[in-house]
């Protein structure tokens, strides 16, 4: 359980995809004009990093590298991912057709998306198992997600403020963007092993 949460924790705050490794910029910058949209593509991510991981996990631990095939990572990987986008896409379409217009071409992009497929990358280089890539995939999902809602929040307050005409739009996101990897930044001196203590020491 410890090692579950360290992982957790460390991959939501402190090697948060966007913020840390500017991975999904492309819909990150693109949705998070309203809090609505964010909030939906941010659920989306964390649910097709929560499935895609673990089901990655599994076909490279039980098919790929038993049969020596590690060259198809990135094919079967990607049909994966484009197999549970393509779940979300028809679940919102039928549930929340508005949600589904307002995140237009940006939810089946989701395919594509550089911080889903980098999370079963980084899964495979660091050798995780299926606990360990469960906890990475939610983990690195809730990151996206805070993220993608704190910029979404900040833009919708800035449209009330002077900002300068060449700042508008984009502009203002790249800053805010950078300045909240900043912030990101000072966690990366933060021990993650220090919550497993306090799960040990609450389970004695």
């Amino acid at each position: 359980m410890g090692e579950f949460l360290n992982i957790f924790i460390k991959s939501a705050f402190i090697e948060n995809m966007v913020l840390a490794y500017f991975l999904g910029m492309c819909s990150f910058l693109a949705v998070s004009k309203t809090l609505s949209t964010a909030t939906g593509l941010g659920l989306a991510v964390i649910f097709v990093l929560g499935i895609t991981m673990p089901i990655n996990w599994v076909i490279n631990e039980y098919v790929l590298i038993p049969a020596e095939l590690e060259f198809l990572r990135f094919i079967l990987f990607i049909a994966v991912i484009a197999s549970t986008v393509q779940l979300v896409e028809m679940v919102v379409e039928k549930f929340s057709p508005g949600l589904y217009a307002a995140l237009g071409i940006f939810l089946p992009l989701i395919t594509v998306n550089c911080a889903i497929l980098g999370g079963s990358l980084f899964m495979v280089s660091r050798e995780y198992n299926l606990t360990e890539s469960i906890a990475f995939g939610l983990g690195g999902g809730l990151g996206w997600f805070l993220a993608i809602i704190a910029l979404a929040a900040i833009r919708e307050r800035i449209r009330y403020s002077n900002v300068p005409p060449a700042l508008r739009g984009l502009g203002m996101a790249f800053l805010i963007t950078g300045l909240m990897g900043i912030a990101f930044l000072s966690l990366t001196g933060i021990d993650p092993t220090v919550f497993a203590g306090w799960s040990g020491t609450v389970a004695e």
